[in-house]
């Protein structure tokens, strides 16, 4: 009799548990939300802001603050936030404080596309476009854009950025045409001629040992071009 009494008090007490959980977690999504708190993660350079950030927010959902958390339909923010063209993906969430937390990762632009229309390459070697809110101090590509193009440029713009030397110094690219691809030096006033992407990072180690050697030379300055199109050659035209 003992045992089922127990038994009793143990299932009432754990009956009286589950209530009380069930109406704190009632009263919680009842519960407003406090305030809007935006984080960019990665770069410090925003190409959207923490106000248009809200602004989409606002528009489609309205004031989130004040709002019930029952009413807040997280995915369908992050849908939102994604849908914009400088945000690579989002994760929006409540605290236990009742803030709403919309984390942002920007994409990243490689290269800046300048010509009849004027984009960004990001990382993915796809469009983006130019931000208000901030300029990328990326390599300018200019030329004969076409969709082949831009993506023997996306193959070349990925080695400049693995490879400090050629990251702090490649300036520019341009396109003579497909298949045709010329490298400017922010200190040098020779073109380097590419050629086409085959045998790249050969060509790349060629003209790193190239360009050691004339600088050790102090000849930099004697060459109005450099072709690296040739097997394993570097051959420089002199001013």
């Amino acid at each position: 009799m003992q045992t089922s009494w127990n038994i009793l008090r143990v299932l009432g007490l754990l009956l009286l548990l589950g209530g009380l959980f069930a109406f704190s977690n009632h009263r919680n999504a009842l519960r407003p939300t406090a305030k809007t708190i935006i984080e960019f993660k990665g770069s410090d350079n925003l190409y959207i802001t923490e106000d248009a950030v809200n602004k989409m927010l606002i528009q489609t959902f309205g004031e989130p603050k004040n709002n019930p958390k029952e009413n807040l339909d997280l995915n369908a923010m992050e849908k939102v936030l994604e849908a914009n063209e400088m945000v690579k993906d989002a994760e929006v969430f409540l605290t236990l404080e009742g803030l709403l937390v919309a984390q942002i990762e920007q994409r990243t632009p490689l290269g800046r596309v300048a010509g009849e229309t004027n984009f960004y390459l990001d990382e993915e070697g796809k469009r983006m476009p130019l931000s208000k809110s901030h300029s990328a101090r990326v390599p300018i590509i200019t030329g004969k854009i076409t969709g082949k193009a831009l993506e023997d440029v996306y193959t070349i713009i990925e080695l400049v950025n693995t490879d400090e030397f050629y990251r702090k110094n490649v300036i520019g690219i341009h396109i003579v045409e497909e298949n045709d691809y010329q490298l400017k030096f922010r200190l040098n006033d020779f073109v380097v001629h590419l050629g086409d992407v085959g045998n790249l990072e050969q060509k790349f180690s060629n003209f790193k040992a190239f360009y050691a050697k004339a600088g050790r030379d102090n000849t930099l300055d004697q060459f109005a071009s450099v072709s690296l199109e040739f097997n394993n050659q570097v051959v420089c035209t002199k001013i």
